[in-house]
């Protein structure tokens, strides 16, 4: 039986002060995510909040980023239009690395097995040229490895090796990049 009302953060470090925080959701609710934000200034404010962002970086319209500073993209990184990156704890992209319209890259969770439903988080690695695609869900403590595809609308909740396409229908390999 769940005993919600002892849930704690215990545990849990949001990594800066509560005025940080806001200031950080002021910026991200009011001009980040905005279709009418350069690119350039998106992530121009990341980097402002803590974020290690490469070159040549591009980053869409309504994308959410929870923390900033527990975010590190590599060079020629894509971030479409509306991912949500959910990092409690840190997310890690590698250089060519594209994550899709809508993905969710989240490092948080519960303990279904814990009546107070304590925090589960784990950081999540997307490494060099690897595809999260459309509305694909990479969870907790995942790694998906160079050049691997986590396929549009599925849910990778275990490491993704190298040079490997996750579908709904299972696991196959891929052949290398041209």
């Amino acid at each position: 039986m769940r005993n919600l009302p002892a849930f704690t953060l215990a545990g849990y470090d949001k990594g800066r002060g509560r005025v940080v925080q806001a200031l950080w959701f002021a910026v991200m609710n009011t001009v980040f995510m905005a279709w009418f934000c350069p690119a350039r200034l998106r992530v121009a404010l990341l980097r402002a909040f803590g974020a290690t962002i490469g070159d040549g970086v591009l980053i869409r319209h309504r994308v959410r980023v929870l923390w900033p500073w527990k975010l590190t993209v590599g060079d020629h990184t894509w971030i479409g239009e509306g991912a949500w990156l959910l990092n409690l704890e840190p997310v890690t992209l590698g250089a060519h690395v594209c994550v899709s319209q809508e993905a969710l890259l989240c490092t948080g969770g519960h303990d279904h097995r814990a009546a107070d439903f304590r925090y589960r988080n784990a950081p999540i690695t997307v490494e060099d040229g690897a595809w999260v695609a459309a509305r694909a869900t990479v969870l907790a403590g995942v790694t998906v490895g160079r050049h691997a595809v986590v396929a549009a609308g599925t849910t990778c909740h275990k490491d993704l090796p190298e040079l490997t396409l996750h579908t709904a229908q299972g696991r196959r390999p891929l052949p290398m990049p041209a």
